[in-house]
């Protein structure tokens, strides 16, 4: 049976009806990843031993994890040398909830280290590939999930988030994303890398997909201070829905400016006329403070950085260097020099510039203060609409190396995702369509479309995704050269 062209909700189905087994469909998968992802080498750690037990939600369908997830003895490195070697005796909040669900792990998928990057440039291990174009990158941090989804070697993946390290990745490849809000997945056993902006979730091929694995991972978590208490069922009555009759949708002029490629706005434009044909409400909203979120990001995130990386000294964390030292000091620095990559670094010496006792009140309080401002941006917009529209990247995949001795232009890629990330909303992206490459190439790449919804309210984001999904069937496209 031909499983990549199947949704996670049909593969399920077919597993519960007889008319395929878990071992088949286990055993499909890790024939695509042996067969193709030498091309694109998404993962890091393969599991090779399929489980029982069909009865239960997931029936066993395999997902690959991103290698930032605490799987119980299965290595985790956050796709750093500081952490090759590492192997958690515990298994993180999400695993647990996937499990008890009955979840087969194809596990570990590659990444930018530490989740810092927007390329896949800067993982100690491999460069992965974008499916639809290998010389490409496929956006960052979770680019190694986003790419085993695209190429159809596993079904589904968990990913995080902090300002773009999904929206981007999907978009460029061409899949599904969905990000609930802050809060309503615990970020337990997940490594952290700003506390206050990650978020983990899942890539899919449907929008129902992430309806299903959401319902299974969202709750409160005692563990998690962040976690936000009960737990959010999706009704099923939803997918029942043909049109956006009585939907309100927000267009922020100041997403549609100077940055954004001709191409990619002509797809945008496409999706904002069909959603006017399936009877939305199209409206014009202002979100003013855009224009400080980016430098509002790179100084909370850095900062948030900061503690979390300190740990990774190698005495409490991570691997110790061989070289003589002569004070403690010494030791800290041998260590993190040795087995940090360069945009590690680079953010390291950002924050301490950020939060030393000179500029603490002149950068780290301003920009919370600017968030503050940004998430009232948010909520005045929607007192006039119920969900708000964008771009999730200014352009399609560019070529693997153009942007990264340009880290600034690379960071001036995440404007459309990263205010969202400082207000904490849910959002969801759908594919639009494709678009050429700026290069010489001319490459038709896919064009994604975000949606954003108010905070906690993740049944309406579904709603309307699925319903432009239906009307468009986009995503039923497979990239070239991974077909059966």
């Amino acid at each position: 049976m031909n499983f990549k062209d199947l949704s996670l909700e049909e593969i399920i189905s077919k597993i519960k009806s007889w008319e395929t087994n878990k071992e088949e469909v286990f055993d499909y998968y890790q024939n695509r990843i042996k067969k193709y992802d030498d091309k694109i080498k998404s993962f890091n750690y393969i599991n090779k031993n399929g489980l029982n037990n069909t009865e239960w939600e997931l029936a066993w369908v395999p997902l690959a994890i991103k290698d930032i997830f605490c799987e119980i003895w299965v290595p985790t490195t956050c796709a750093s040398n500081m952490l090759k070697d590492f192997i958690p005796p515990y298994d993180s909040a999400v695993i647990e909830n996937l499990k008890q669900s009955w979840m087969s792990s194809l596990w570990k998928v590659n990444m930018d280290e530490f989740a810092m990057g927007s390329t896949s440039e800067s993982s100690a291990f491999d460069i992965t590939k974008n499916p639809w174009g290998t010389d490409r990158i496929p956006g960052g941090s979770s680019w190694g999930s986003a790419s085993c989804v695209a190429a159809w070697l596993a079904p589904a993946a968990l990913w995080t988030d902090t300002g773009w390290s999904i929206r981007q990745p999907a978009s460029m490849c061409g899949i599904v994303w969905f990000k609930p809000s802050y809060g309503r997945n615990s970020r337990y056993g997940t490594m952290a890398m700003a506390s206050s902006l990650d978020c983990p979730w899942t890539l899919t091929k449907t929008v129902k997909d992430s309806a299903i694995l959401y319902n299974i991972m969202n709750g409160e978590d005692s563990r998690e201070s962040t976690s936000i208490s009960g737990k959010d069922v999706i009704d099923s009555k939803i997918w029942e829905t043909k049109d956006l009759k009585w939907m309100k949708i927000g267009i922020p002029k100041e997403y549609f400016e100077e940055w954004l490629d001709e191409w990619v706005k002509a797809r945008i434009e496409e999706a904002i006329e069909k959603m006017k044909e399936l009877w939305a409400e199209i409206k014009e909203v202002s979100l003013p403070m855009t224009k400080y979120a980016i430098a509002t990001y790179y100084i909370i995130m850095p900062a948030e950085v900061s503690t979390n990386l300190s740990r990774y000294d190698g005495i409490r964390f991570g691997h110790n260097s061989e070289k003589s030292y002569a004070s403690t000091d010494e030791l800290f620095i041998n260590n993190r020099e040795e087995w940090f990559g360069d945009e590690a670094k680079r953010r390291i010496v950002l924050w301490s510039y950020v939060l030393s006792a000179w500029y603490y009140d002149a950068y780290f309080k301003k920009a919370t203060q600017v968030r503050t401002l940004i998430i009232e941006d948010f909520n005045k917009a929607f007192e006039e609409v119920d969900a708000i529209i964008s771009p999730v990247a200014p352009s399609v995949a560019w070529k693997t190396w153009e942007k990264i001795d340009d880290p600034v232009k690379m960071y001036l890629s995440d404007a459309y995702t990263i205010p969202a990330s400082l207000a904490w909303l849910p959002g969801i992206s759908v594919p639009c369509g494709f678009a050429e490459s700026t290069d010489s190439e001319k490459e038709l790449l896919p064009v994604w479309l975000q949606i954003l919804t108010p905070r906690l309210e993740e049944q309406k984001l579904f709603e309307i995704a699925n319903v432009y999904e239906q009307a468009t069937k986009f995503w039923e496209k497979t990239p070239d050269g991974f077909e059966d």
